[in-house]
């Protein structure tokens, strides 16, 4: 699958400016910068090398890998259909990551960057993103709801698709929400609530199976 760069200059864009950053900051960074958050705030500090380099290199690694991984798909050819929607999801990835990276950048200045608000919103937006796009994909080995059933029934692929896309605006949603709340057993509820939603889908995406009739057993499991 060859690079074209009309789909990837907007990842190229992202990365250049998070090195870039790191280069024109580098000179004035302190020498204590925050590399990791709690609850409570900052948690951990970290020198230069790894306060203005660690996310970047992150981003890129991260990229590579999702560029790479279509090549090795057993189920590489479907994603000629979908890979517009599979850039989006890249791109949304990156975005996050920049997103902590402008955090990071402001509380080595001195500004106050309440995390425990903002890092819960990029999260919740990029469900969101995601849940919209989840639809549009199909069968693969590394990106979406890949259960033994859906991997084998094109039918509960679809389907469980379509409704795990109305899961994952729902918990953004509330994940953004509950961010804004800022009480402390609203991360923990949308937790809570994400882990049955995930378990239902599962549960779902074998029920469809069941009932499909031109479901494939995968190879090698059908008796010799």
């Amino acid at each position: 699958m060859k690079i074209d760069w009309r789909t990837e200059w907007p990842h190229w864009l992202v990365i250049a400016g998070l090195f870039a950053l790191a280069a024109a900051s580098w000179s004035t960074a302190p020498d204590r910068i925050p590399v990791h958050w709690g609850l409570h705030g900052v948690d951990r500090w970290g020198g230069r090398v790894e306060g203005l380099l660690a996310l970047p290199f992150v981003a890129l690694g991260i990229y590579l890998l999702l560029l790479f991984l279509p090549r090795i798909d057993p189920g590489r050819a479907n994603y000629l259909s979908f890979w517009g929607s599979y850039s989006t999801i890249r791109l949304g990835v990156l975005l996050v990551i920049a997103g902590l990276y402008l955090m990071t950048q402001l509380a080595m200045r001195g500004h106050r960057a309440d995390v425990s608000v903002w890092a819960p919103l990029l999260v919740g937006a990029l469900l969101v993103l995601v849940g919209n796009i989840l639809g549009k994909l199909r069968p693969n080995w590394f990106v979406g709801v890949r259960t033994p059933w859906t991997l084998s029934s094109k039918r509960s692929w679809t389907r469980t698709h379509h409704a795990g896309g109305w899961v994952m605006i729902g918990l953004g949603v509330l994940l953004m929400a509950a961010s804004l709340v800022r009480a402390t057993w609203a991360i923990p509820a949308v937790a809570a609530i994400g882990g049955v939603a995930v378990v239902g889908l599962i549960a779902y995406s074998y029920f469809v199976w069941r009932g499909d009739p031109d479901k494939t057993p995968p190879a090698g499991t059908l008796p010799g």
